[in-house]
């Protein structure tokens, strides 16, 4: 995407992440915040100096500029940026932008050729289109939450921020289709991108058993609710995932666990009749798992050719050498921070790979650069506007 300038007006979590995706396969993106505390995100803890470890975890391969959008002048800088742009990126509630006078109407007729991507708790229509969302808003509506969790307990939120970070996923996959179809017929046009639709679309087959068997999904701990047996299961010392798939794949399992009278079992036979009397089975087969170390059974598993895995913990994963052959775990300098390991680029491109570019700005630190490499603005100029404080 070298060449591509994306200019990001989104805080938080799920604008930043799009941006970030897009400045990780080398957009040039440009992420403006307000003079006064910056992106909200910044003063989220654990904080290191003026920033924090969230905000430095979805900022990278960013420049940064701060302007108080409340002035004329400032808003004429924003007018200029949005000409020379790209795409542009918000998750503002609806409404919000259009009060500013950066609507996606008013943006497209500054920049016919923009891509506008909007991502908000329940998108530009519908009846909730203005109620203020966040990612649990979206988690418990969406249903996801639900079918996450051990059988016959609480709801549990899913772990990560899944939909913030979904929408922005989705809102990078619009912005690339979005591209694509303006170097056809040289037309931008809104994206426009919901937490709560991204959480329903990633339902998977939760939505199609409810609507073809009117069986309600609910949930199932680690098991899989049609695959049998698709879950975790103890050990002498811990947890080993066991995701069996097939008929095939189970004969290999019970000769492996030493339990071939199982594969032989009516009940067993086949993956209808397992996932039928997945309760009952799931006692035979942790009782002679736990018979061994997790150790012991990867070894025996691998001799198998067998799936298998360990719930590693996040540090067990950050030291993990696959994960960290693959790059997924990067270094960079802070100005701050000093030095910082984050996630990498899950998106490996054998002629263009994603790089490590520049660590996330701190606030306003490429204002100066900006205004006089890309806008034209004088020393002159730029002093003026830092002593009003209409930038940073």
């Amino acid at each position: 995407m070298s060449g591509v300038r994306v200019l990001d007006l989104s805080r938080l979590l799920p604008g930043p992440f799009c941006a970030m995706i897009l400045a990780d396969l080398g957009a040039d993106v440009i992420k403006v915040e307000s003079t006064l505390l910056g992106d909200p995100m910044r003063a989220v803890p654990p904080q290191i100096g003026t920033d924090s470890w969230y905000f430095l975890s979805i900022n990278r391969n960013k420049k940064g500029i701060a302007l108080d959008l409340k002035a004329e002048e400032a808003k004429e800088i924003l007018r200029k940026l949005i000409k020379i742009c790209d795409a542009f990126v918000e998750n503002f509630r609806p409404g919000a932008m259009s009060r500013l006078g950066f609507g996606p109407e008013e943006v497209l007729r500054l920049n016919p050729k923009i891509v506008y991507a909007s991502i908000s708790g329940f998108g530009h229509s519908g009846p909730y289109m203005e109620r203020p969302a966040y990612d649990m808003v979206a988690q418990g509506m969406s249903g996801i939450m639900s079918i996450t969790g051990e059988e016959e307990r609480p709801p549990v939120r899913v772990g990560t921020s899944i939909g913030d970070i979904i929408a922005g996923h989705q809102a990078a996959i619009g912005i690339l289709a979005a591209l694509l179809w303006r170097e056809r017929s040289g037309q931008g046009q809104h994206v426009d991108c919901a937490m709560l639709d991204g959480l329903v679309y990633i339902l998977e087959n939760a939505v199609v058993r409810y609507t073809i068997s009117a069986e309600v999904p609910h949930a199932l701990g680690t098991a899989h609710p049609s695959i049998t047996p698709f879950q975790a299961f103890r050990t002498k010392d811990g947890y080993i995932i066991t995701p069996i798939g097939n008929d095939a794949l189970w004969l290999k399992f019970c000769r492996a666990l030493g339990l071939e009278e199982l594969a032989n079992d009516p009940k067993f036979k086949t993956n209808s009749k397992r996932t039928k009397h997945r309760g009952e089975l799931a006692q035979l087969l942790e009782r002679a798992l736990m018979g061994k170390t997790y150790q012991e059974w990867s070894q025996i598993f691998d001799e198998w050719g067998l799936p298998y895995a360990p719930i590693n913990s996040v540090d067990k994963m950050v030291a993990d050498s696959q994960v960290n052959q693959r790059e997924m775990i990067v270094e960079f300098e802070h100005p701050i921070a000093g030095e910082v390991k984050m996630v990498g680029c899950p998106i490996k491109l054998s002629q263009t790979p994603p790089q490590m570019r520049m660590p996330p700005p701190v606030l306003g630190q490429h204002t100066e650069e900006i205004l006089k490499d890309l806008l034209g603005y004088s020393s002159e100029e730029v002093k003026e506007l830092r002593r009003r404080k209409v930038i940073v």
